[in-house]
């Protein structure tokens, strides 16, 4: 991997996960899990996001494989980023067969999570890899009655909003400038 890039461990009494990004890819992936829906998840972020993933990850139950993986994900993606510039916002709407889904976010280290998911479990995964990753999250179901395309929607959809959002600009998209936090 190149450019922009991190990888993080985390290893808990649940689970043991690892995880390589590198956001300035192909959509290149590697994912080792047991989960076959959270793997094809994972798979289908890369490659809409165009960064290059790599997951292995073992663990106790799906609830905790799930959640881990999505927290040292958003510890990864927020690492790779560096402090180079990026647009940072980015909204993007995908259809998958009866689901509409759309994603707006913003990575500027104010997380948020204002989720629609049908499925409990990756309502979790989207909320822990935002709050992780820092950025505000917004996903929202327009329509649709099939829940496996409603997810796989709202992982394109974020693939896709990811992919524009972390385009590098020239200097700082903010009126604040850079926010610089200092202990006393």
């Amino acid at each position: 991997m190149k450019g922009r890039v991190s990888k993080i461990e985390r290893r808990t009494k649940e689970t043991d996960v690892s995880v390589s990004i590198g956001i300035d890819g192909k959509g290149i992936y590697d994912v080792t899990c047991s989960n076959r829906f959270l793997k094809h998840m994972i798979e289908t972020l890369s490659r809409y996001s165009s960064a290059d993933i790599c997951v292995k990850v073992t663990g106790d139950d799906e609830h905790h494989i799930i959640e881990d993986v999505g927290i040292t994900m958003g510890t990864a993606f927020k690492d790779a980023l560096k402090d180079i510039p990026i647009e940072r916002m980015a909204t993007k709407t995908v259809v998958m067969d009866d689901a509409m889904v759309t994603v707006s976010l913003d990575i500027i280290d104010r997380p948020y999570a204002e989720i629609d998911c049908p499925d409990p479990l990756y309502h979790h995964f989207f909320r822990s890899f935002a709050m992780s990753s820092g950025m505000t999250l917004h996903i929202l179901v327009i329509r649709g009655f099939d829940d496996h395309h409603i997810v796989e929607a709202s992982f394109k959809a974020l693939g896709r909003a990811l992919k524009e959002a972390v385009r590098k600009r020239d200097a700082e998209l903010s009126t604040k400038e850079k926010a610089s936090l200092k202990g006393v």
